[in-house]
């Protein structure tokens, strides 16, 4: 098995790639003998293991087997153990539902023609984004400027999207990159780097490279799409870029800045000025209506927890619309109302007591009711859950959640349980 070469920006060197040893015979057998090895035990496995191998190759084929069962979570298992990572790749690659769900997006757009629609992926990373965009039928040119990334990057996204056109992996600085290279893109895409020596970045103007950079190379193609953090300030959100915020499983993910100056795609594929809020895996989508903020209302029979992308998305108005609901208080993200409603962009509780702040009497009513599963959630009350639970001395064979937060503007307990329970 042998890796794509490489385009670089700059002199091609000869230097061994970093896949050769765990793409031989040997390295492969090792990969699939190791797919299922316990980490706990990892010292007295390698030592067996080098009596029969070289050392470096033991050691590269299992930090790439631990790599991989991290990976599944992101990729799953017949996808992650057909592809290669590097630490830092397995932390920061989308999971494959929402690249997926993005390579939707851009097939919706209605890229034209004739022939496959040509997409750029700047800080393509191992290529999770690459993957999918192949998978949808583009012609992907995937760059990064980690030499070691791109090697991998030109064996992942062949190796899941083999009857996609052939990517091109270029190694070069995205800055400095040459938009304009044959063929040109037909659109961009674009995640730049959110970690730096010191953890997360929260500034966009600090990301690599930086927001600004991003947005006025998609504007130069006309069509792409930034990955961005979903606490990315509104304000930031240039009027000619849609914001959509996409949560997984109940998690937010990430924030996308989608633009489109072609107006070719289907009416709504992307409409500057919006916000919308996607969930997956079902795929849903609520879209902003301009609605002004939910009034306060008393807390009633329910109280519903927005979707995280609704939150972010600042959709808590047409959730509440959806729901004849309002807020408990002008500040906080939860919905009540006197009504049960099914809705997919809200988790709903049945409230059973409503408390002023006051621990001694929450320990004393978890007592009575023999309480000893509890499900902590705060929203606007500085208290720690594990803080909670460890005071409240839990016992007992029932369980409930109780809601720190705020009713009109006062410390308040919320005790109920998920509607519909027992």
């Amino acid at each position: 098995m042998t890796v794509p070469r490489l385009a670089h920006n700059g002199p091609v060197t000869d230097s061994p790639s970093p896949l050769a040893p765990l793409l031989s015979d040997e390295g492969q057998a090792l990969l699939a003998a190791l797919r299922d090895h316990d980490p706990a035990h990892e010292l007295a496995l390698a030592t067996r293991l080098r009596r029969d191998h070289p050392a470096e190759l033991v050691s590269a084929a299992l930090a790439q087997a631990r790599l991989r069962q991290r990976a599944v979570a992101k990729f799953g298992e017949q996808d992650a153990y057909r592809m290669y990572f590097t630490p830092h790749g397995v932390e920061q690659a989308t999971r494959t539902s929402v690249a997926a769900h993005r390579a939707g997006r851009f097939r919706d757009i209605g890229l034209p023609g004739p022939g496959p629609a040509r997409i750029t992926d700047l800080c393509c990373g191992i290529g999770g984004d690459a993957i999918e965009l192949a998978r949808a039928g583009f012609a992907v040119t995937a760059v990064d400027r980690d030499p070691a990334t791109c090697e991998i990057a030109a064996h992942n996204i062949p190796a899941l999207a083999p009857d996609a056109p052939p990517p091109a992996v270029v190694c070069a600085d995205v800055m400095a990159y040459d938009l304009s290279t044959a063929p040109a893109p037909d659109a961009l895409f674009i995640d730049p780097a959110r970690r730096g020596g010191r953890g997360r970045i929260f500034d966009p103007e600090a990301y690599s490279p930086p927001l600004s950079w991003a947005i006025e190379a998609v504007r130069t193609v006309g069509t792409g799409g930034i990955k961005i953090a979903p606490g990315i300030p509104h304000e930031l959100v240039p009027d000619d870029f849609e914001a959509e915020w996409i949560s997984d499983g109940g998690d937010v993910k990430e924030a996308v800045l989608w633009h489109d100056a072609s107006g070719a795609g289907a009416v709504g594929a992307i409409t500057p000025g919006a916000r919308r809020a996607t969930l997956l895996p079902a795929g849903l989508t609520l879209t902003g209506r301009g609605l002004p903020n939910p009034q306060v209302r008393k807390v009633g029979r329910y109280l519903y927890e927005p979707d995280g992308a609704v939150i972010r998305a600042h959709l808590v108005a047409e959730a509440a619309d959806e729901l004849d609901g309002g807020l408990i208080d002008e500040t906080i993200a939860y919905i009540t109302a006197d009504e049960l409603r099914p809705t997919p962009y809200a988790t709903a509780y049945e409230i059973t007591d409503e408390l002023p702040f006051n621990l001694k009497r929450l320990k004393a009513l978890l007592r009575e009711r023999e309480v000893g599963i509890l499900t902590v959630k705060k929203r606007g009350s500085p208290v720690e859950p594990e803080e909670l639970r460890r005071k409240m001395k839990l016992q007992g064979r029932n369980s409930a959640t109780v809601f720190l937060t705020r009713v009109a503007g006062a410390p308040t307990m919320l005790l109920g349980r998920p509607a519909g329970r027992p």
